[in-house]
C-alpha cells in the first residue's frame, strides 16, 4: 500500500511540474514581441524634354539628282536636344518619313535614312562636327544622359527627286520620342 501512495504522489507531482512548465513556457512565448519600422521611398526624376533645334535641311535639289546630308554637317543636319536626369538611361524611338511632300499634297519625294545616318553625343551643347557615337536612326540603342542631364542627336539622310519632280518646298515630319527605361 505504501508503494501505491508514493506512486500517486509522484504522478501528481510530475503532472503539476509539467503543467507549470507549460504555463511558464507558453506565457513567455505569448508575451514576447518585437517591432520593426520600414519606409517606402521614391525619387521622382527630372522631366524628360526633347526639342528639334534644327530641321534636316537638304536645300536646293535638282530633278533626278539625289541629294544627301551627312549627320556631321553643322548647317544642314537635323538636331534634337534631350534633357533629363543626369546619368539615367533612356530609350529613343525615331519615326522617320518615307517621303517628303508639297504642302498641298500634290507631289512627294522619296527620303531615305541609312543605318549610319544618326549620331548621338552626351553633351547638349554639342554640334554635329563634335565626336559622337554613330548609330542607326531606325534602331537607336538605350542612351545614357550626360553629366549635365543632356544629350544631342544628329540626323542625316538622302532625298531622291524624280526626273519630273514638281518644283516647290517639300516637308515631312521626323518625330523623336524619348522615355526613361528604368536602368
Amino acid at each position: 500500500m505504501f508503494t501505491r501512495k508514493v506512486n500517486n504522489r509522484w504522478s501528481l507531482g510530475l503532472a503539476a511540474l509539467i503543467a507549470l512548465a507549460i504555463l511558464v513556457g507558453g506565457a513567455s512565448q505569448t508575451n514576447a514581441q518585437d517591432v520593426a519600422v520600414g519606409q517606402a521611398t521614391a525619387t521622382v526624376l527630372a522631366v524628360l524634354a526633347v526639342t528639334a533645334s534644327q530641321d534636316l535641311q537638304f536645300g536646293d535639289v535638282l530633278q533626278g539628282v539625289p541629294n544627301s546630308v551627312d549627320h556631321n554637317t553643322d548647317a544642314a543636319s537635323g538636331i534634337f536636344r534631350i534633357t533629363g536626369e543626369a546619368g539615367n538611361q533612356i530609350d529613343a524611338y525615331m519615326q522617320l518619313p518615307d517621303y517628303v511632300a508639297l504642302a498641298d499634297g500634290s507631289d512627294r519625294m522619296v527620303i531615305s535614312f541609312s543605318s549610319t545616318d544618326a549620331e548621338y553625343n552626351g553633351t547638349a551643347a554639342a554640334v554635329p562636327a563634335d565626336a559622337g557615337t554613330e548609330t542607326n536612326p531606325h534602331n537607336i540603342p538605350s542612351l545614357t544622359l550626360g553629366v549635365g542631364g543632356d544629350m544631342a542627336l544628329f540626323l542625316g539622310g538622302t532625298v531622291f527627286p524624280t526626273v519630273d519632280q514638281s518644283n516647290g518646298s517639300y516637308a515631312g515630319d521626323i518625330v523623336l520620342t524619348v522615355a526613361y527605361n528604368g536602368s
